[in-house]
């Protein structure tokens, strides 16, 4: 399946917040994710999604370099995918880290949520120009400091 879409989810204030609403919409739609960060990044998540909607569980699992996925996991639909990690599951890239995501070809949609710090504006920039030198169709969303 070959991409079919990235898109820029920039001005966001809190990441972990906008991306556990991301993540719980995804899930509700029973779509598959995997998300791609940092360690830090994916701790804050991973801790953030047990305690995000206490009416509603948000199935994930985190995954670490060399990690073998026993197959009764196979079907959980989130993943938090360390670097160096090999997802499971394609479907729907959400990248939290500075660098674009090794094969993030492979996946049908590419999501990139930015920050508000400059650093990350940067970086995202770079990604968004490597995109388009890609020929990739890229969407923007401006958000108001979410």
């Amino acid at each position: 399946m070959a991409l079919s879409e990235v898109a820029f989810h920039t001005g966001v204030g809190d990441k972990i917040g906008y991306c556990c609403r991301l993540l719980r919409k995804a899930y509700r739609q029973q779509a598959r994710m995997v998300v791609a960060g940092d360690a830090e990044m994916l701790t804050r998540l991973d801790q953030a999604l047990w305690l995000f909607d206490v009416r509603s569980f948000i199935p994930h699992r985190r995954l670490a370099a060399g990690q073998a996925v026993p197959p009764a996991l196979l079907r959980t639909p989130i993943w938090l995918m360390e670097p160096g990690a090999r997802p499971p599951v394609q479907g729907i890239l959400l990248n939290l880290g500075p660098a674009a995501v090794p094969e993030f070809e492979s996946y049908e949609r590419l999501i990139e949520v930015v920050g508000l710090d400059e650093a990350d504006r940067l970086a995202a920039r770079r990604r968004w120009r490597a995109y388009e030198a890609q020929g990739l169709r890229i969407t923007h969303h401006a958000q108001e400091g979410q």
